[in-house]
């Protein structure tokens, strides 16, 4: 079985230079089926398994509606540790960045199931108490994603946009931050993922999706990366100081964040 978690993806400069232009980037051919297979079974089990949320969907609210998420599986399994600690998405990570190394900020699964709902435009980083924007999001998907099944939509150059920074995923959000960004010039781009196709997106980077009008569920793993010399800042909102406590537990402010759950995966 060709499990490639380690393989050398070669990022051309002007894939660089387009990521850095635009905040995100979808790649080609970056995992293998078999390496899919092998770790996805198991992360989607997981995801399942540990999932808390029964209510059926017209009872949730839209961000519960958006998926089922179950985070840091890699404590879970040692499969599923091998696959997040793999090389050659932090490889990836690191050079879209332009850092020397990345550490783990934490894994999380995303099952969208048949007939779930859109996830509302947002910025990752709004949760996130990081001091930089050197943080990144690989959206893996386990299978391929047809438009029908709600792939992950990015608005370009929408990174170096202030505006909307403030909101967490909400009908809220969806409203204010869709129409910002239409009314400004700011394209949305979408389309569907072949299977072994990987986005990355910057932290401020605002993204939605669309919903699952599909008879199959959607299940992505994603894997968020910091520059491995990532301070700890002071917590803006109280979903930063959970994150702080959850993902980053013992990091002081001002301080890079080190701790036994941010291992650094890649290191030039």
């Amino acid at each position: 079985m060709n499990i490639d978690l380690d393989a050398h993806y070669a990022i051309s400069d002007e894939a660089i230079a387009q990521f850095a232009r635009d905040g995100f980037i979808k790649l080609k051919n970056v995992l293998s089926t078999e390496t899919l297979k092998h770790y996805g079974d198991e992360i989607t089990r997981l995801t399942i398994a540990l999932n808390t949320q029964h209510l059926p969907l017209e009872e949730r609210s839209t961000y519960d509606k958006a998926f089922l998420q179950v985070m840091n599986l890699w404590q879970s399994s040692e499969l599923v540790k091998e696959f997040v600690m793999g090389k050659c998405l932090a490889r990836i990570a690191a050079e879209l960045l332009q850092v020397k190394g990345v550490r783990l900020y934490h894994d999380q699964a995303l099952y969208k199931e048949p007939n779930g709902g859109i996830t509302p435009a947002h910025a990752d980083q709004y949760y996130w108490p990081l001091a930089s924007d050197r943080c990144i999001t690989a959206w893996i998907p386990l299978q391929a994603v047809p438009q029908t099944m709600g792939p992950l939509e990015f608005f370009a150059k929408s990174h170096m946009w202030s505006s909307g920074r403030d909101l967490g995923i909400s009908d809220e959000s969806e409203k204010r931050i869709t129409s910002d960004m239409l009314s400004n010039g700011f394209e949305l781009k979408s389309g569907a993922f072949d299977l072994g196709d990987v986005s990355f997106h910057l932290g401020w980077t605002f993204h939605r999706a669309g919903a699952n009008v599909s008879a199959n569920p959607r299940s992505v793993m994603t894997v968020i990366y910091m520059d491995s010399d990532m301070l700890l800042k002071e917590p803006t909102n109280e979903v930063q100081k959970g994150d702080w406590a959850q993902w980053c537990p013992g990091a002081e402010i001002g301080k890079r964040i080190e701790t036994s759950l941010n291992p650094v995966i890649f290191q030039a």
